[in-house]
């Protein structure tokens, strides 16, 4: 008798072996309008949430850097200019054509980065390597989150930091409008802006599936974090977790 693993994809239980293929197909899907719709979705605020990441991360001249579903490119060109040309921003992702996407824009901007097509849950790094890993709305579609955030602590050298910036749970006083937004909005601007109705409520349902603030904070512990804070922006939509590897 064979058994499956299954895991959640939004609201749905699948095979864990299936997930992946089924999130890079969401992901195959948004790439061409991801910038465009991610503007539309949080009336530009996703802006204001990555340039906040970008000042908890602290980052210096000759700062080592890996930067996680780093899709577009938008983290890791602010990384870049923090660290100069003694430093080092790895660019990241799963998703290859979410990968080619941000090259191109990293291209156009005049900045060329090392670009790796990579699983979070096996990075191919070796230990203590970076000072900073970041992780930008990608953790919540990764299988074993677990298994994701050993491994950005492990390739993290001590004293070095974590960033994950994710959709995360609302303040109660929000939580009708915003599911409201998410559900019938949502689905509904992917239809008429990315022709894609059916990924657009994959990611609101995902959301839903993601740990919420202590509860990743607790999970970053278990990962080896010896040290977790969390700060909530626009009522909880948004929460950065920083981590510290003691």
């Amino acid at each position: 008798m064979t058994f499956m693993n299954t895991t959640h994809f939004g609201f749905q239980s699948v095979d864990e072996q299936a997930k992946a293929g089924q999130v890079r197909a969401v992901f195959d899907s948004v790439a061409p309008r991801y910038d465009l719709m991610n503007d539309l979705m949080s009336a530009g605020l996703h802006r204001v949430w990555k340039a906040c990441a970008v000042l908890a991360a602290g980052l210096g001249e000759g700062s080592q850097v890996l930067d996680i579903a780093g899709g577009t490119g938008d983290l890791a060109l602010a990384f870049a200019k923090k660290v100069g040309a003694s430093g080092c921003v790895l660019h990241t992702d799963i998703n290859e054509a979410m990968l080619r996407l941000g090259r191109d824009r990293l291209i156009d901007a005049g900045v060329l980065l090392p670009t790796l097509v990579c699983d979070a849950q096996q990075l191919p790094f070796p230990d203590a390597r970076f000072d900073l890993v970041s992780v930008a709305f990608g953790l919540r579609n990764m299988t074993h989150k677990d298994q994701a955030l050993a491994e950005m602590c492990r390739v993290l050298r001590p004293g070095g930091k974590l960033l994950v910036l994710e959709f995360s749970k609302v303040v109660r006083p929000l939580q009708k409008a915003y599911d409201w937004y998410s559900f019938k909005v949502l689905p509904r601007l992917g239809r008429w802006v990315a022709g894609d109705e059916a990924s657009y409520r994959y990611l609101a349902e995902s959301i839903r599936m993601h740990p919420g603030q202590e509860a990743l904070k607790r999970l970053m512990q278990q990962s080896g974090f010896g040290h977790v804070d969390y700060h909530n922006m626009t009522g909880g939509i948004v929460a950065l977790h920083v981590g510290i590897k003691c």
